[in-house]
């Protein structure tokens, strides 16, 4: 496929009302379909809404099957990948930021936060995988909002033939132009170093749980540039088309895709 037509999603996510979240997506999920886009991107932990403190082990919720089902089942059913973030309570009592990727052939497969911020250290135990997934005939990596301060985890998604990292956000405080600016500092670095594609979403409004969010998304072509952004609190979709031609331009191009004269003889990465 040439192109992949997604939705970024900026959504007030109450902190512990789980249906609300859950009605609030589906119906962003059909919004989005009708718009014909092949994947829908959520903000961090958007079911469950985000805290950082211990208010997090009361509204964390398991990955069950009537949660597997539901969005397995959109998937399936509009043909669409579906990216869509909770706080993961396992069996075990650990609790993971997650996001899960619905696949449109029903099947799903998770991504768990890997950087974890100084004060989620506490609740929040740290993933240790790096997966990559498809949709549509396009490679992409997930990282979780702390995680987009790392920049070797955008290296190793990119050894792995990532063309695209979606970044869901759940990132409070300050007005949205501060929220950009401060977005922007390093996620145009990851794009560019990296020969990729950086799409980024949050969320916004009021969780009831003491924070407040500013929205925005923003999505960064693989030479660097701001291609889409939006510097609003509104709830909304935003629609962004990643091209594989714009991925060749750089790639091909022998002084403006770095990766292939790496000395990875002297690095472990």
């Amino acid at each position: 496929m040439k192109t992949i037509k997604a939705a970024l999603i900026v959504q007030n996510c109450i902190a512990g009302n789980f249906k609300k979240n859950i009605d609030s997506s589906l119906q962003f999920i059909s919004s989005a379909s009708a718009k014909n886009a092949q994947i829908i991107i959520f903000p961090e932990m958007n079911l469950t809404g985000y805290v950082a403190g211990p208010d997090i082990t009361t509204i964390c919720k398991p990955i069950n099957k009537d949660l597997v089902d539901l969005f397995s089942n959109k998937a399936k059913d509009l043909k669409i990948t579906i990216l869509i973030g909770l706080a993961e309570k396992t069996p075990r009592k650990k609790i993971y930021a997650s996001h899960l990727v619905f696949n449109p052939d029903g099947s799903f497969e998770i991504y768990r936060k890997i950087h974890t911020a100084p004060f989620e250290k506490k609740h929040f135990t740290p993933g240790d995988k790096v997966p990559i997934f498809k949709s549509h005939g396009f490679k992409f990596g997930i990282q979780l909002c702390y995680d987009a301060h790392f920049p070797e985890l955008s290296l190793a998604m990119a050894l792995k033939k990532a063309d695209i990292i979606f970044i869901p956000h759940a990132s409070p405080r300050g007005s949205s132009q501060e929220k950009y600016d401060s977005w922007i500092r390093h996620l145009r670095a990851r794009a560019f170093d990296n020969g990729l594609y950086i799409a980024a979403c949050n969320q916004t409004g009021d969780n009831s749980k003491g924070l407040s969010f500013p929205g925005i998304s923003v999505l960064i072509g693989p030479d660097g540039n701001v291609i889409y952004k939006s510097i609003d609190e509104a709830e909304g979709i935003h629609i962004i088309n990643m091209e594989r031609a714009v991925l060749d331009q750089v790639r091909l191009h022998k002084m403006r895709y770095f990766l292939p004269n790496r000395r990875s003889d002297l690095f472990k990465i």
